[in-house]
């Protein structure tokens, strides 16, 4: 059973009607119409919120996506290129999310920077498939994964503020 703040993310971000991956060229185009409106709707639901914390953007085929996302830490933000590619089996299977540039430095992500999902994610996903979308990826599986890892990979200094690493390199 979900817990309350997942059911609350989860009823603001438009479920997706369409079942469709990107082997399927009759309905693709309009379950990837469906995944930018989400994503709109969840973006400016963030900013409205002042909980603005990624961008996004696809290639032309909306197969591959590239940007950012950041965390605010002790009123530091930490910033952090993130990708993933549609898988072929979408949406029945979830894209894997990857942070490149903090690949090894945790236990909890794979090769290539991919973040581990599999505990609490994965079964939310398939049981919910195929009205998850990118939105959903973003809301309840990049996010919590960002709120956990990133202030324990601050806390052993894996990960340092920029301002920081500054400073440490005019000493």
């Amino acid at each position: 059973m979900a817990d309350e703040a997942t059911r609350r993310a989860v009823s603001q971000i438009p479920l997706l009607k369409t079942h469709a991956g990107p082997r399927d060229r009759a309905l693709w185009p309009q379950r990837l119409k469906e995944e930018y409106q989400a994503l709109i709707h969840f973006v400016e639901q963030n900013k409205a919120a002042d909980n603005d914390w990624f961008r996004l953007e696809s290639n032309a085929d909306g197969t591959r996506w590239t940007g950012t996302c950041w965390f605010i830490h002790e009123l530091l933000r930490y910033e952090f290129r993130l990708e993933f590619d549609v898988p072929v089996t979408y949406p029945d299977t979830a894209p894997e999310v990857a942070v490149p540039e903090l690949d090894g430095k945790t236990a909890k992500m794979y090769r290539g920077g991919k973040i581990c999902l599999t505990e609490h994610f994965a079964p939310l996903w398939a049981r919910n498939a195929p009205r998850f979308g990118l939105a959903h990826l973003m809301a309840l599986g990049l996010g919590p994964w960002l709120a956990v890892e990133v202030p324990d990979l601050i806390s052993k200094g894996h990960v340092v503020h920029k301002e920081r690493q500054r400073e440490a390199a005019a000493e």
